[in-house]
């Protein structure tokens, strides 16, 4: 199908994408127009990666909005967002406007109103529909991207809820599902009452197939020779063969230590083919991303990129995996070993994906186990970009001939398992259940009910009664916990329950009624899972004294929505030694020592809580990985948790009335910046962080008055930077902050000669203006 057989367009986007050299549709495409896509009907796209899907959504939202509509993208992830964003922005040349939100879970982000195009995370579509954002009746389309993590134990409910309540919102709305992997894309469809379009067209070429031995064989029956020489591993050899073609490699591995350990070997292999040019860029990659965090991590990354290798896991930040994300796109990195979370649709393609490692460890399983069919898939999926690829090649790994047989029936001629909705799991009910009641699409135990009819779980369900019981245990727990009053038969409440009330459209019942008390609204708008709210509120009830950071850490790190580190070998006894020592000081109930489980998770969560303790104590950025043995990524990730966590318990504490609301406060304010109580009122100037803050304080500049009235060259002298210096000066409100002939005096009180260096000290902002604030952090001890 050509591109001027397409209408209901608007002007100009056919010829924009006949700029961008697209002239004619690929079959999948053409199918999905075929089924309506552009037409307003509801869509499942099953179909391989690289074959067009983005297309296919581009289409319907497009054409959604020539007729007069709004278009919401849904994405898994926030690079995922952010990615997509710019693809998007292209459309502003014909008109159509985009936005993107993923962050601050209680904003009704209003200026989304006037966009045409909207990208968001289903967690935040989720918080805008809990807080009564207007614009959502307006959608007329919404895109669900990598459908099939509805599958995920984690974030599926939410993706199906959302879907769910999205579609009561707006009944006429247009449901357009993408995936690359579901085993049960007609489930998908008859649930979404949506047209399956379901192909196995590629652009280019993907061969799977096993390496074992000397021999690559496919599941063509075609085999390619790549001999392993002398010592040498497998996945070495695969990425040698396919580099001295031009190509590049993705090796998948089970652990970060993994990736780590493959990308230090692998680098010996792709710095030999190396241009100079390319050493000169890599090199200069490189420091950026020992700029970023000075970390043993960031150097180990540093080290390997400028050999053409990198590792990519969840350790890393945000930056650095965008900064290797990049790079593999541009050709420039030659090889990436990564866990599996890099196959979660972030677009990183390679001419040959190598699955070195199918098994990984699962503690339900006691041991190592297989990894889903799916999950492989996606993996393999990766291989071949059309314009740069003539073909793509996916690779698992055999020591043994059983192991070879054992590949090609598990994974290379085995179909993805079925999609299975994980909604009526009881942590992810008690969630979804009181944001139901509290956004008024349900105030009844029967309209409840016929609310979650409406979800995926209820269509696949085969157990009588099981969605009813789970329920009302949850319902039960809600009210115990004073989130839900119930009350007896009748006709419904009067009192507003959401802006949603409408979208309930509820006959008067017999049945008791469901409303979400203050407490119970005030968490569905917090985004917490109940339980979080359940132990953060018995916390502070139960504190006797004022609460120590440390304990207040330590109580939002046993919470649920708080990923806790775990204990190490030997560190039972050395938490359990801190535990007694500072017992006084945690909030709650502790569990007795005897009840193993329960108090190694009490531990987990002091450990966590330490650490978060150490960074507002600005402990350095450096020392903290290494002692608690965690990469920058993930001392970011415990620090934004931390922070959104007390946060909300700041929320709390008001609603309960609790005394301790400005302990509370002062906490999260510490975790924020990483800094002591005594800079709290120097790290609120725009451009003060951590260290710029010590330094000053201890220059005697204690507040933002002194940085008003004190003598211009004692900040000079601390920050180094004349244009750092003047901006500080300028954001803390001093009438003239110019520095102009101003000589810096030293913290020794002598004047420095030869003038100020110009430079900028030790970095920018420690604020944005942004959503995605952690996705613009640079390195945390840089502030």
């Amino acid at each position: 199908m050509n591109l001027e057989e397409l209408s209901g367009l608007p002007p100009g986007a056919v010829s924009h994408f006949q700029q961008e050299g697209i002239e004619s549709l690929y079959p999948p495409q053409a199918e999905a127009v075929e089924a309506g896509a552009t037409e307003g009907e509801n869509l499942v796209a099953a179909v391989p990666t690289a074959s067009g899907k983005t297309m296919i959504a581009t289409l319907a939202m497009l054409s959604a909005v020539e007729r007069g509509g709004k278009a919401l993208y849904i994405v898994p992830l926030r690079a995922l967002a952010s990615e997509k964003k710019a693809e998007f922005d292209a459309f502003e040349s014909f008109g159509v406007t985009t936005g993107v939100t993923t962050g601050n879970y209680e904003s009704t982000d209003d200026w989304l109103a006037t966009k045409d195009v909207i990208v968001a995370t289903s967690e935040k579509v989720d918080s805008l529909v809990r807080n009564g954002a207007d614009w959502l009746t307006d959608l007329t389309c919404v895109v669900s991207d990598e459908v099939h993590l509805i599958d995920d134990r984690n974030r599926g409910p939410t993706l199906e809820v959302t879907l769910a309540k999205l579609r009561r919102l707006n009944p006429a709305l247009q449901v357009v599902a993408l995936s690359a992997t579901v085993g049960n894309a007609d489930e998908i469809a008859d649930w979404l009452d949506a047209e399956l379009v379901h192909s196995d067209w590629r652009p280019i070429d993907l061969r799977m197939g096993v390496h074992y031995g000397n021999a690559l064989e496919f599941d063509d029956g075609s085999t390619r020779e790549v001999p392993v020489e002398g010592s040498e591993k497998q996945e070495a050899a695969l990425v040698r063969d396919i580099l001295q073609e031009g190509g590049s490699s993705l090796v998948f591995v089970n652990s970060r230590r993994n990736a780590e350990a493959a990308a230090r070997r692998l680098g010996g292999v792709s710095r030999r083919e190396l241009t100079d040019e390319e050493r000169t860029e890599l090199a200069d990659l490189a420091d950026e991303i020992r700029e970023d965090s000075d970390t043993e991590t960031s150097r180990d990354l540093a080290d390997c990129v400028e050999r053409g290798s990198a590792f990519h896991h969840a350790g890393l930040s945000s930056t650095q995996r965008s900064l290797v994300e990049d790079a593999f796109r541009d050709r420039l990195l030659k090889v990436i070993s990564a866990t599996p979370t890099l196959a979660a649709g972030v677009n990183t393609p390679a001419r040959r994906v190598i699955v070195r490692d199918w098994r990984r460890f699962d503690p339900s399983a006691g041991g190592m186990a297989p990894l889903d069919v799916l999950e492989v898939h996606q993996m393999m999926g990766r291989a071949g970009r059309p314009g740069l690829d003539p073909y793509g090649e996916a690779v698992l790994l055999a020591n043994s001939h059983d192991d070879r047989e054992e590949l090609f029936d598990r994974y290379v001629w085995a179909d993805p398992e079925a999609v299975r909705s994980k909604l009526a799991a009881e942590p992810a009910l008690r969630t979804h259940v009181l944001a139901t009641i509290a956004s008024g699409f349900a105030r009844t135990r029967e309209g409840l009910l016929e609310f979650l009819e409406a979800t995926l779980y209820a269509s696949q369900s085969s157990e009588a009664g099981r969605l009813e019981r789970v329920t009302d245990e949850v319902l039960a727990y809600l009210e115990r916990n004073d989130f839900v009053a119930r009350s007896g038969g009748g006709s419904e409440s009067d009192q507003d329950t959401g802006a949603f009330t409408a979208a309930a459209d509820l006959a008067e019942s017999t049945d008791e009624d469901l409303e979400a008390t203050s407490l119970g609204h005030t968490v569905s708008r917090l985004y917490l899972d109940p339980m979080s709210a359940a132990e953060i509120v018995h916390g502070l009830e139960g504190a006797d004294e004022r609460p120590t950071a440390l304990g207040l850490y330590q109580l939002v790190s046993r919470t649920p929505d708080m990923y806790e580190l775990y204990l190490r070998s030997g560190e039972d006894e050395k938490f359990g030694e801190l535990f007694y020592e500072r017992e006084a000081e945690l909030l709650g109930d502790p569990p007795s020592e005897y009840e193993d489980h329960r108090f190694e998770d009490w531990l987990a969560a002091l450990k966590t809580g330490k650490l978060l303790a150490d960074w507002a104590a600005e402990d350095d950025e450096e020392a903290l990985t290494e002692r608690y043995k965690i990469g920058p990524g993930d001392l970011r990730g415990k620090v934004d948790t931390a922070e959104w966590l007390l946060g909300a318990a700041e929320s709390l504490a008001r609603e309960i009335d609790s005394e301790w609301t400005v302990a509370v406060r002062e906490a999260r304010a510490r975790v924020e910046h990483g800094v002591s109580e005594e800079l709290l009122e120097l790290v609120s100037v725009r451009g003060v962080g951590r260290k710029r803050a010590r330094q000053l304080y201890a220059a005697g500049i204690e507040e933002p008055a002194d940085l008003r009235t004190v003598d211009k060259g004692v900040v000079l002298g601390v920050l180094k930077g004349e244009k750092t210096a003047e901006t500080i000066l300028e954001n803390a409100g001093r009438e003239d902050p110019s520095m102009d002939g101003v000589e810096p005096i030293e913290p020794d009180g002598t004047v420095a000669t030869g003038g100020s260096s110009g430079g900028d000290g030790d970095g920018g902002s420690s604020t944005t203006t942004t959503d995605d604030a952690d996705d613009n952090q640079s390195s945390l001890g840089d502030f």
